[in-house]
């Protein structure tokens, strides 16, 4: 009897040690049909890179079946023969199924298991719809080459307005927003941050609202390093503007996702000028029920710990500017008033009261969904 229980022991602990040693994956099946004998690509989209991950050759049925491991935050894929692709995404242990038939399987297939991945399929459509229709307007006869290029610039910018509002702002945190910030008609990038300050304003929401979602993810970090990069070119482009030449080893973003909003003396306020303290970003209504005790709370902290570098940043939102300025009046730290919400639009803020902790470089660390002990993170970046 003690043979057998030592024996059941063991069989039991080296399955819980395998199950332990085995890493979560998600899979990727399906079928792809009138592609006898094509190799079936299975590619991670690296930040360096597409690198194969599997592969086959499918047979008359066309079925496969993939698996990778799941990564801690949303990660891109693709499934290619030659030059056709089929873009996906995964995040956890799902089971994503594809169904096409080659060779239209770029734009002609079936996706389940997945809503970033349905979602990636609708923003595939649409690029290709606007890209047949760039085409269609640049070989139009009846057009001038400066008619043509003003045509396709007013489709793109439309097409660039449905995106923002339905892919990007709407949800920045899904993986279907970042991959819509990468789209392109040919060579041209839709979202250009090096070229447009609107596009890197996109950028860097989607940037933070990783930060919140996936502290870690070196694609949240590439996003932000894509915005800094458009911060110093539309500097650059400022200063010759102005007339001053800088060259571009000079010039240093602040590494701030910026606001900059005027408080209740009228004088301007910018988040950035905060760097080298722990800031407590805070998006604020006084107008609200609430609000004073809310008030109290943040000025315990910043009693408690303003000699040491904890500076607050508050954002106020409402209708009525002139009872903000009241309230605020007698208060210690920087308080301006959002008269759009573009703050916190910028920021992901879906509902107010809510607050981000920022680290010495003015960057988000967590907000206030991530946080159990207030006093134990703001001490920990101090």
């Amino acid at each position: 009897m003690k043979k057998t229980l030592q024996t059941s022991l063991g069989v039991f602990l080296a399955a819980l040690l395998m199950t332990a040693c085995q890493k979560q994956q998600f899979h990727v099946e399906g079928s792809i049909t009138n592609a006898k004998d094509s190799v079936l690509y299975f590619e991670n989209l690296s930040l360096e890179g597409p690198v194969t991950l599997d592969s086959l050759r499918l047979d008359e049925g066309g079925s496969f079946s993939f698996a990778a491991d799941a990564a801690g935050a949303p990660e891109f894929y693709r499934l290619r023969i030659a030059g056709q692709i089929i873009n996906i995404s995964a995040d956890s242990t799902e089971t994503v199924t594809v169904k096409a038939k080659y060779p239209e399987m770029a734009w002609r297939y079936d996706v389940e298991g997945s809503e970033n991945c349905k979602k990636i399929q609708e923003l595939a459509y649409k690029q290709i719809a606007l890209q047949n229709r760039c085409i269609e307007i640049d070989r139009d006869p009846t057009l001038s080459v400066a008619a043509a290029a003003d045509s396709i610039d007013n489709v793109i910018a439309k097409y660039k307005e449905e995106i923002k509002a339905d892919y990007i702002i709407r949800e920045p945190m899904k993986a279907y927003a970042y991959f819509a910030l990468f789209q392109a008609v040919g060579s041209r990038l839709i979202f250009n941050p090096r070229a447009n300050r609107d596009d890197i304003k996109m950028f860097a929401a989607v940037a933070t609202s990783w930060d919140a979602f996936y502290p870690d993810a070196k694609r949240g970090e590439n996003l932000h390093n894509i915005a800094l990069e458009g911060m110093r070119t539309q500097r650059i482009v400022d200063n010759n503007n102005r007339g001053l030449t800088v060259e571009a080893d000079k010039i240093h973003a602040t590494d701030v996702i910026e606001i900059s909003l005027t408080d209740n003396k009228g004088v301007e306020r910018r988040l950035s000028a905060l760097k080298g303290n722990v800031v407590l970003l805070d998006f604020h209504s006084f107008e609200t029920e609430g609000s004073a005790e809310r008030i109290m709370t943040l000025r315990a902290l910043y009693n408690k710990y303003h000699d040491r570098g904890l500076q607050i940043y508050q954002v106020a939102e409402g209708t009525n500017e002139h009872f903000w300025k009241t309230s605020v009046a007698a208060l210690p730290w920087v308080s301006v008033f959002d008269t759009n919400g573009t703050a916190a639009g910028t920021y992901n803020v879906q509902s107010i009261p809510t607050y981000f902790l920022l680290d010495r470089n003015c960057s988000p660390v967590k907000r206030d969904l991530q946080i159990k002990d207030i006093d134990a993170e703001i001490q920990a970046l101090l």
